[in-house]
């Protein structure tokens, strides 16, 4: 398939710059996969639209504050984000400006007692960079300090409150980027889904900036995807089996919940537990194993993720789909409106 199959016209006002005042009062498209006949809702439908029996399965990576401002020690501002952790304090990272920061390269951040230092190791694909840093205590205290929240790049405006950036669940630190269809909900929210008698189970996916990478290849079966770290538990397995033994619907929050189950999942459906990296790339023509449904935000055109949504529900469904919710002035990606897909 061609990349610009998945192409569609989209407003630039359309794309959410701000979160809204109240997490659950986005709108949500539901979307039967089978016909392609939408409806539409408020977010806080959502209990009244899964049975009882039925599971969702939330990504609880927390964004860390990746993305620092520093300088080289030969003078001159620098900004990394922090990409994938190495190990031993070293993280391959997004550098600019990159052709300052070469192997050797000397950097400084914060200033005083406060102050980080690193040195660039290597360059690698992609123009990244591997970094390693040099510093006292736990380096996610420091980060806490010295680093800000990176947003995506199509949100141009700063945040006000970085908590909005993050799921009222999210508790494993890791991610560059938040797995936005979370965004979402309230306490209160999840409240009502257990009392409908639906269960949550949490799994993690460390979501990289490899989710805004641009699918550059003309023919979509010729792109790679980024490896990202992903883990499942014995618990949450076991209660994923449970659902799909008993007759419940696995419905996944988000891309990033969605390709860490189908990864691990067996011919048969069945879950392992399982702690190690991804590099899934589903699109049209995957057969899925374990995912029965899937809550999402609105997503890029020509990007992996719409691919994915289109392998679960047929890509002229998705783009009449996506075609509509322009018309009816959704508001799209990371801070905007969700679908609902079953």
């Amino acid at each position: 398939m061609k990349t610009s199959d998945f192409y569609f016209e989209l407003p630039e006002e359309l794309i959410a710059q701000t979160p809204l005042e109240r997490r659950d009062a986005s709108r949500l498209l539901c979307l039967d996969k089978a016909t392609g006949q939408t409806s539409h809702h408020q977010f806080t439908d959502l209990p009244e639209l899964l049975n009882p029996g039925d599971c969702l399965v939330m990504n609880d990576s927390r964004v860390i504050p990746a993305r620092l401002f520093g300088r080289r020690e030969s003078g001159g501002a620098v900004e990394l984000v922090l990409l994938q952790d190495q190990g031993d304090g070293k993280w391959l990272s997004l550098s600019r400006p990159g052709r300052k920061v070469r192997p050797g390269t000397k950097l400084i951040f914060g200033e005083g007692e406060e102050t980080l230092t690193a040195t660039v190791l290597e360059a690698v694909e992609d123009g990244n960079r591997i970094i390693q840093f040099h510093y006292d205590g736990i380096f996610l205290e420091v980060l806490e300090r010295l680093g800000r929240v990176p947003l995506p790049p199509y949100i141009t405006e700063e945040l006000e409150d970085a908590e909005r950036y993050q799921t009222v669940y999210a508790k494993a630190p890791g991610s560059a980027a938040a797995p936005t269809a979370g965004l979402h909900f309230t306490p209160e929210l999840l409240q009502k889904i257990e009392d409908r008698g639906v269960h949550l189970i949490w799994i993690t996916l460390h979501v990289g900036l490899g989710t805004f990478r641009p699918v550059k290849a003309k023919n979509i079966e010729d792109h790679e995807m980024h490896a990202e770290y992903c883990m499942i538990s014995d618990d949450a397995a076991a209660r994923i089996n449970e659902t799909r033994k008993s007759g419940g619907r696995v419905v996944c929050i988000g891309t990033t919940s969605c390709r860490t189950l189908e990864s691990r999942a067996e011919e048969d459906g069945t879950i392992a537990p399982y702690a190690g990296w991804t590099n899934a790339f589903i699109y049209p023509g995957y057969k899925f194993k374990c995912m029965d449904g899937l809550i999402t935000n609105f997503h890029l055109p020509e990007s992996t993720l719409i691919m994915l949504v289109s392998a679960l529900a047929g890509r002229e469904h998705v783009l009449n789909a996506y075609n509509e919710a322009v018309r009816e002035r959704y508001r799209f990606f990371s801070f905007g409106d969700a679908m609902f897909i079953t």
